[in-house]
Order: C-alpha cells, then structure tokens, then sequence
C-alpha cells in the first residue's frame, strides 16, 4: 500500500553542517556538483536562505532528499540550485520546494524571480512552466556538461507582483 505523498515528505530548513549531504545529492542532479565548500559559503551569506526537503521513513528514519538555494538582492531574486535525489524525482519534491521559496519571497516584498535551467532539461523546464515562469532569455555553453552535451541554459523569471 503506498502512502500519501504529504505522510513522507516535510520541508524545514537546511543545516550548516549538511554540506556533504548537499554535494552528494547535487552530484546526482548534475554533471558538474558543486563542492562542500561551495555550499558552506552559499548557505553561510546573508542573503542566501535554503530550505530542505526532507523524507521520514514508516519507521521515523528522517533523510535529507532534495534542497533549494536561492539569493535575494533589493527587490528581486534568484534560484541558485534546485536538486533532488534521483529516488526521490517524480514525486512532487522540486515542485515543493519551489513553491516554498515563491511563497517566502513574495513574503519578503520580492517582485521577481529569476532562475537559470539547462536548456535540455525537459523535466525541470516544464516544472518551471507549471509555475508560471517564463523564457526571458538564454545563455549558450552555460553548464560544464559532458562532452559534445549543448550546455545552453534558459534564463526564466517568475514575477510574484
């Protein structure tokens, strides 16, 4: 019998001594991870806020499957990192997550939200879609992807007023 989503997945926030845990899933999200000490200096910054996403087991075993990463500057802001663990895709956590973070920002008195996606990245363009951003440019050769991959990306805003 499978559980209801809501009984599996909780968000709260990210710990600073999560660091390898978030290179570790990040690894699984993308050809080139970002280090610990990368993370460590991102979640460290006052501008930066992260929020985990976390799954309990039916035995109360609680592990870490996906984050978001995003920086706020004057009245605008940008989702750093997206990633979820590959067991965990599909079942609604990156939308989770997002969601959490436009709610937080249109909180915080933020008026847009701007994000970077690989442009080959069907899954997540289309998540973005669903949530109302929207294609406002591109940056070619934006991944360090693997050899003879496009590596372009689409630049995407959300405006939350």
């Amino acid at each position: 019998m499978k559980l209801p989503f809501a009984s599996h997945y909780f968000l709260d926030q990210l710990r600073r001594n999560e660091a390898e845990a978030l290179v570790a899933i990040h690894r699984e999200a993308f050809a080139a991870p970002w280090s610990a000490e990368d993370f460590r200096a991102l979640t460290s910054e006052r501008l930066v806020f992260a929020i985990a996403a976390r799954r309990r087991s039916l035995f109360g075993l609680v592990t870490l499957v996906g984050f978001i990463l995003v920086r706020e500057a004057a009245d605008e802001a940008e989702i750093l990192t997206v990633a979820v663990r590959a067991r965990a895709r599909g079942r609604g956590v990156g939308r989770l997550l997002v969601e959490e973070a436009l709610r937080r920002l249109y909180r915080d008195g933020i008026n847009a939200c701007f994000l970077e996606v690989e442009r080959t990245n069907t899954a997540a363009v289309r998540l973005y879609q669903s949530l109302a951003f929207e294609v406002v440019g591109e940056r070619k050769g934006y991944y360090r992807t693997r050899p003879g991959a496009d590596g372009g990306a689409l630049v995407m805003r959300r405006r939350l007023r």
